[in-house]
């Protein structure tokens, strides 16, 4: 037995904790305005309070001096509504000296509501003793601190504060004078000479802890926290330390209610109904409402006295009879109880729940698992309330009627491997949930005679207790046991179970009162809890009507989608938030089968992606095809595209695409016309007829694409046009050609096609870059992808190989492509309904990926060659091969005398930059199709920015600001100053090697100072051997070069007195512009030329200007070389588009292509097992790829975090193959699609209708919704409509299906007139077979040329005459003699089917609907047709 003196500790701990830290919440209106100020994560902050200079505060007798402390006292208040919230906290009473009070406290907290009206409170109070040993607190004043800024973001706001105390108590804040006061110092008096010194800083390292503590707390860092380890410093959260979590496993739950489960819900609900009869809430006949008992939940969850430590789990219990063990279905059909010898024929139930809960806990005294017994009910709504259309006739509440805690490490050896009894508790008293709890009237009474004891102390069993039983046992223990001893512990566990009573007065069971002692009241009722319920929403707390009157929806079925996707991480709505645990999927004779697994691990289930998969890398190239017939050739030659000619007049010579390719690059190395004019021409689209989509879709398009490191391409709409005569005389697909629109809306036909160029020379590619250009011309295809226009859903995606771009000596060279525009589609096998038998099914479906042909693109490549420009040619050309290395110029005449005037330093100044800055060429040409990549704009920003600087010194206020050794340090520091140009592009590492030389004739250790983490000195004899092979650099490397210290800002390095040594640096950045263009076609070009695209910003680093220090023991710099980083745009090997739910994060799991991996330098030995790393360019981005076997194939892993819709995430992912991740082997542009998540369940055939809400902005718009399925899916209303500022329009989604088993749809809202995506939807469908009527089997021959007709009679089951609508979901292989028929009631119609001829023999399945009206089903016939 356990003694009552064991467990009082640890329960007095446990209730004194949250007593203590029971806080005030904020208002509802505070947190909706933090949400809607997109302020949902938490940050932490740290306060430090150092003193209170206190010149005139009342003084005290002698006598009273000597015995009087002061204290500060902080709170929360929120000051838009004038509310305190959270809880006040206390700092340590210190004593005045010399008229100031040192405190010297830290504390911290972290919230959500970063809002600007949100303040600190901070009270000075004097404490005084009282003879009964009690202090007396009399406020001195008070001040306000404010934590945030007005910022969009709500920054925390740093720095030093010092705040002057106001007289008078803080209660005067909620004076109505007050309300909404910018300046309080109007209406409060100020305390002369009395201020508070203190400080805010953000506090990142109370992450980690945050799930430890409640929002809104100020928590000091010597307060006993549950869960964080001690710190020898006192100050346990400046940088904390977690305990370990240890993992438990629940089971064998019960709960007893009294006097017996039938009697205790009959009561409640008498008590319930009569409730709502004295309410007058009487169903529709005048007759009171009956209620009833819809589910019986459990709420689990680890509550530490602060708050609980994970979100609480809700399971569902059942009711059984006592004794009985084993699994039992929902249904009294495939129940199969075991029950015990000494049970008779009728038993009392109890609420059991058959599987177990993994818990995690903390080994400490004051940790608890609570637990909480809630009902949902279910009753008439009545007259009263206002109903939505897709409410029921029903609504359901909730309702708590017991909690109870049990504190498992008061004493672990007692409990373990035993049963656990705890009372349960009701009534107005404090619990962890923070809701009202039933409790009756002989409830009160039983409980009057038995004393209060604390939370988890053994008790006396007792008939009128309501108890609940369970078995806790450690999961570590059961990990660490061998197979044959855990199956033989589960076996003896069964065994238990059949052969032990469940009586109350087993002397195995721990008797334990799992409720706190008394406290004040003030409990309120939360109904947040109903956000984590699956079946029904939240019931809003601004209604005027009583809970049972809320109206709510009919109750939803969790989707079957559900189920399969759960695993992807994907934020559904509230139907799938609950677990219910107590669904059976096996069949009768599995039953003993099942029990055998109680308590084995949960096996993981395949991963079902949310959006259609990605194509591999590498894999799945569209292909060109040469099935165009002569026919549409020579449309394609009529329709008067402007031809490629060479610099001279002649026609580009022809490459044929499907011929293979061979590339020399001595060719091009020899090749006299060094710059290159790349020419892409968009010719034609042949559409491909497809099920859904109209003969005319799709009527406009635009592309996208990215070549080599020039800017994003975005071209404007284009036409599709094909001719009438030859459309009529065409029997297969006819080209399309692509005609420009002009700003008018009208076609233009004098300019067919889209041509987009791009200039090539010495002015644009870095020195050396010429055979990285070639090399990605030769490998590489150029990723496009085609859009519609209208909708601005993507059609597909298309790849042109570029190696046909080559010249290979040639004056110029041209190709027609013709290449597929590839998508994908998932599609997921039908998953039954839950009422049908599911007993052999898996949880999961099968996943069938179908790549689909949406059309053939016609695209034209060329390559125009030119001699190179001598006046284009840039200095850099002129540069030594081994530029990387930096070598100080010699400065001999600095300073040549007299005075020390900014002239002289400009002078210095433009000298040295006329010595070490190159030349810059425009590469602009006044031609208005020509996209080129310029950094004329941006080094003449870096130029006029550096002017600036240095004419500084000629305006009169500096000339006042700066004395003379200012302007002595500033020239010498330019005397010592080198400059070295760099041109660096996302991800790749730009070696060089700076000459320091030590002047001095003493021996000096120079400490490298960086002020940018970007570039860093190479500390690695490895890495910089590796670095030194990959530039040819022929400079010695010496072994452990460099040293470090603790103190030091860098690595050292040892000079002996004029002595020279190369420091190896590295600059590498990871970071960019993610800025992302508007999703939308390109805008009509003003000039006289319509074949102009759309210029988007390159994502490129920014332009910066670094300085690496060299610094002596003295701390005065020996040498400065200041790296100039200008950007260069990188190049994208990879485009991918990723459709996720907004809100929610997405897990993407990208195969990496059989590459080549090149992981030695050039002169090593290759590598046998390749190292792979893979960096993100945005950091909120989690990028890992796992090292595996050799051989097998390795995957990127993707983490993106959510964002609402329609917003658009874009970020780089480059993949390292070689060690020291020099340069990216594969760099590939991620585009993350957030829309706005709609799951639907429907049947094949039949409409399924759902509204959607779309809100107005700031101004007025013309809309029109799209689906990517307009055969499936439609809109209401369908055409153009207007959508006013800050309004609420509702559409309906109208869904029929024609296909069973889990699909993905999009429908996206357009406005027309500016062609930008307003509101985008992910419409997740799971979709049913119906229930078949009839079957039929036809025969029709193969062959013949001609079909087969066949009769199936209806009859209208109606006795009022009915129209009804024939559907079929192959309307390619039948037709119907008439779409549309009317009869009267009884009678019976004759439908005419007409079978399409086949000339291939098969089987096909065909179902035929008998719709009404509405599109709902009344008959379903399946025709199996067999083709012989």
């Amino acid at each position: 037995m356990v003694k009552a003196s064991d467990v009082s500790t640890m329960a007095d701990s446990w209730s004194e904790s949250f007593e203590k830290n029971r806080v005030l919440p904020p208002l509802s209106q505070t947190a909706r305005l933090a949400v809607d100020n997109h302020l949902t994560q938490s940050r932490g902050f740290q306060l430090s309070f150092s003193r209170v200079t206190a010149a005139h505060l009342p003084q005290e007798t002698q006598d009273v001096e000597q015995h009087l402390t002061y204290q500060l006292r902080l709170t929360l208040f929120d000051e838009s509504h004038q509310h305190f919230f959270g809880r006040t906290w206390k700092s340590r009473p210190q004593k005045i000296k010399n008229n100031t009070i040192i405190f010297n406290e830290a504390l911290y907290f972290h919230t959500s509501l970063r809002l600007p009206c949100n303040v600190v409170v901070v009270e000075l109070v004097s404490l005084t003793s009282r003879p009964d040993g009690s202090q007396q607190a009399l406020g001195l004043g008070f001040t306000i601190l404010e934590l945030f800024s007005n910022k969009t973001e709500a920054q925390g706001a740093n720095g030093d504060r010092r705040l002057n105390l106001h007289l008078g108590s803080p209660r005067v804040l909620l004076h109505p004078l007050l309300k909404d006061t910018v300046d309080y110092g109007i209406f409060l008096k100020t305390v002369d000479g009395a201020h508070l010194d203190c400080a805010v800083k953000k506090h990142p390292a109370l992450t980690s802890v945050m799930h430890l503590l409640p929002e809104n707390v100020f928590v000091s860092g010597d307060e006993d926290i549950p869960g964080l380890c001690a710190s020898p410093t006192g100050d346990s959260l400046l940088r904390p330390q977690l305990l370990k979590m240890l993992p438990f496993s629940l089971s064998r739950l019960t709960i007893s209610l009294q006097p017996s489960l039938e009697k205790f819900e009959s009561q409640l609900l008498q008590l319930i109904s009569a409730d709502c009869h004295n309410t007058k809430q009487l169903g529709s006949d005048g007759a009171p409402k009956t209620v009833v008992i819809q589910e019986r939940r459990l709420h689990v969850g680890v509550h530490n006295g602060w708050c609980f430590l994970e979100k609480p789990q809700v399971v569902v219990l059942e009711a059984v009879e006592t004794g009985v063990r084993g699994r039992t279905d929902s249904t009294s059909k495939l129940s199969t109880p075991s029950k015990d010898s000494s049970t008779t024929l009728s038993l009392p139930q109890t609420l059991s729940l058959r599987s177990s809960l993994e818990l995690r806990l903390i080994n400490h005294l004051a940790v608890a698992i609570v637990f909480q017994l809630e009902y949902v009910f279910s009753a008439p709504i009545g007259r009263e309330t206002m109903l939505s259309t897709t409410s029921s006739s029903r609504a359901a509440f909730l309702q708590c009627l017991r909690w109870g805690i049990f504190c498992p490490f008061q004493s672990p050896a007692q409990w373990k491997g035993e049963e656990i009894q705890l009372v349960l508790r009701g009534g107005a008293k404090p619990n962890p949930y923070g809701v009202m709890v039933y409790s009756t009237e002989t409830f009160a009474k039983s409980h009057a005679s038995v004393p209060l004891s604390a939370a988890g102390t053994a008790q006396p069993a007792s008939e009128t207790h309501e108890t609940i039983t369970f078995r806790l046992t450690s999961s570590l223990n059961r990990k660490l046991s061998s197979p044959k001893a855990s199956l033989r512990a589960r076996q003896e566990d069964m065994s238990f179970e059949k052969s032990s009573p469940s009586s109350p007065s087993d002397g195995r069971r721990h008797i334990l009162r799992a409720s706190p002692p008394d406290s004040p009241p003030g409990p309120m009722l939360s109904l947040s809890q109903l956000a984590a319920t699956s079946r029904y929403p939240t019931i809003s707390h601004s209604s005027s009507v009583l809970l049972w009157q809320q109206s709510f929806p009919s109750p939803l079925h969790p989707s079957p989608l559900a189920s399969a996707h759960q695993l992807s991480h994907v934020a559904f709505p509230a139907v799938s938030n609950i677990a219910h645990l107590e669904i059976d999927l096996q069949r009768k004779g599995d039953v003993s089968s099942l029990s055998h697994m109680e308590g084995d691990q949960i096996k993981a289930l395949p991963f079902t992606p949310v959006h259609a998969p990605v194509i591999t890398p590498g894999m799945n190239v569209p292909r060109p095809s040469s099935s165009s017939s002569r026919n549409s050739l020579a449309h394609l030659h009529s329709a008067g595209f402007p031809e490629i000619y060479s610099r001279s007049g002649d026609i580009a010579e022809v490459l044929e695409p499907t011929e293979p390719m061979s590339f020399d690059p001595q060719l091009e190395e020899k090749d006299p016309l060094q710059s290159n004019l790349l020419v892409f021409q968009f010719l034609a689209f042949t559409r491909t007829p497809e099920t859904g989509f109209g003969p005319d879709w799709p009527d406009k398009i635009h592309f996208t694409f990215q070549f080599y490191r020039f800017p994003p391409v975005t071209s404007q709409q284009l036409k599709l046009l094909t001719s009438d005569r030859v459309q009529h005389n065409s029997v297969g697909a006819v080209p399309c050609v692509l005609t420009s629109i002009t700003k008018h809306g009208t076609i233009n036909p004098d300019s067919p096609g889209l041509q987009v160029q791009f200039r090539v020379d010495d002015g644009f590619l870095k020195p050396g870059e010429r055979r990285w250009f070639l090399r990605y011309l030769a490998l590489h295809s150029l990723h496009i992808d085609v859009w519609d226009s209208n909708s601005l859903l993507l059609i597909g995606s298309t790849a042109v190989e570029l190696k046909y771009m080559l010249r290979q000596g040639k004056p110029a060279v041209q190709a027609l492509h013709e290449v597929e525009v590839l998508t994908t589609d998932y599609v997921g096998e039908d998953i039954p309904l839950p009422s049908t038998s599911v007993g052999h099914k898996s949880a999961s479906s099968p996943v069938t990926v179908h790549t689909i042909i949406r059309g053939r693109l016609h695209v034209r490549t060329g390559n125009i060659g030119y001699p190179v420009d001598s006046s284009r040619r840039t200095a850099a050309d002129l540069t030594p091969s081994h530029s990387n290395i930096i070598t100080p110029c010699k400065i001999t005449s600095g300073f040549k005398g007299g005075s020390l005037a900014s002239t002289n330093i400009l002078q210095l100044n433009a000298t040295n930059m006329t010595e070490r800055m190159p030349l810059y060429s425009s590469l602009s040409e006044s031609d208005d199709r020509l996209t080129v990549w310029n950094h004329r704009d941006i080094i003449d920003r870096v130029k006029t920015k550096e002017a600036h600087l240095a004419m500084g010194p000629l305006h009169s206020k500096y000339h006042r600001e700066c004395s003379k050794a200012e302007s002595i340090a500033n020239m010498l520091s330019q005397a010592i100053t080198t400059q070295h140009l760099l041109y660096a592009s996302l991800g790749s590492a730009e070696y060089m090697e700076f000459v320091l030389k030590n002047p001095f004739n003493v021996p000096h250790t120079v400490t490298i100072h960086s002020e940018d983490p970007e570039l860093s000195v190479i500390t690695n004899t490895e890495e910089w051997s590796y670095f030194k092979a990959l530039t040819k650099s022929q400079t010695v490397i010496e072994g452990n070069m460099f040293h470090r210290e603790e103190d030091s800002s860098g690595p050292r390095v040892y000079l002996r007195p004029k002595e020279s040594v190369h420091i190896p640096l590295k600059y590498q950045s990871f970071h960019c512009d993610h800025t992302t263009a508007l999703q939308g076609p390109g805008f009509i070009p003003t000039g006289s030329g319509s074949q102009m695209a759309k210029k988007n910003l390159s994502n490129i680093i920014a332009a910066k200007s670094i300085k690496v220090t060299f610094i002596t023991e003295d701390g005065k710099p020996m040498a400065i070389c200041q790296v100039n980083v200008e950007p260069s745009p990188h190049v994208v090997d990879q485009t991918f588009r990723l459709y996720h739910p907004e809100h929610c994060f997405l897990k993407k799991a990208i195969r990496l292509p059989p590459w080549h991996y090149p992981t030695c330098g050039p002169d090593e030995e290759p590598d046998p097992q390749p190292y792979i790393s893979v960096c993100c360019s945005d950091p909120n981005v989690i990028c890992q790829s796992k090292m595996l076997v050799p051989g097998e194939p390795q995957d990127v892993y993707l983490k993106v975090p959510g964002s609402p819709s329609p917003h658009v995430k874009m970020f780089f992912v480059m993949v390292f193959t070689d060690k020291w991740m020099a340069v990216p082997s594969q760099t590939w542009q991620m585009y993350v699609h957030f829309l706005e998540r709609v799951d639907v369940s429907c049947v094949t055939g039949q409409r399924t209708c759902q509204p959607l809400v779309l809100r107005g902005k700031q101004s007025t718009r013309k809309i029109q919704c799209f689906s990517s399925h307009p055969q499936e899916i439609q809109m209401d209303p369908e055409g153009v409509f207007l959508l006013p500022p800050s309004s609420v329009q509702e559409l309906q989604l109208k869904v029929q299906p024609w296909r069973v088993g889990s699909r993905f749809m999009f429908v996206n809202a357009v406005d027309t007139e500016s062609q930008q995506l307003v509101s985008a939807w992910l419409v997740c469908l799971s979709v049913h077979q119906p229930l078949l009527s009839k079957a039929f089997e036809v025969c029709v021959p193969v062959g013949s040329g001609r079909g087969s007709s066949r009769k199936i009679n209806f009859t209208n089951p109606y006795t009022s005459r009915r129209t009804f609508l024939l559907r079929s979901d192959h309307p390619d292989l039948l037709q119907f003699k008439e779409d549309t028929f009317q009869i009267g009631g009884g009678e019976s119609y004759t439908i005419g089917l007409r079978f399409a001829p086949s000339q291939s023999p098969g089987s096909e399945e065909i179902l035929v609907y008998v719709n009404n009206l509405e599109e709902k089903t009344e008959e379903t016939f399946c025709v199996k047709v067999n083709y012989s």
